[in-house]
């Protein structure tokens, strides 16, 4: 089965923007080498995200930034319980 949304890439950044809602559901219709590249993406949109210059008086941002820390955090905790829990 494929990554919804097309590419891991776009599936990663809708979770950060919350287009996407990650479940444990979500994975399991993904294979290792899929959840692997996931994964990788995760981490590099929340590399990505935490790089952004937000200024200090902006709280606006500021909460929109956190959200997408957030959202990305906890997909990525979710997948490691999945895959844990799956033994894949």
């Amino acid at each position: 089965m494929a990554i919804p949304g097309g590419s891991a890439f776009g599936y990663a950044r809708d979770i950060a923007e919350g287009f996407q809602v990650v479940t444990e559901r979500s994975f399991k219709s993904l294979n290792k080498p899929e959840m692997d590249q996931l994964a990788f993406e995760i981490d590099r949109n929340l590399r990505d995200i935490r790089a952004e210059q937000v200024p200090v008086d902006d709280l606006p941002n500021i909460k929109a930034k956190n959200r997408k820390i957030q959202r990305l955090n906890g997909a990525l905790m979710m997948m490691r319980g999945y895959r844990a829990k799956a033994k894949i």
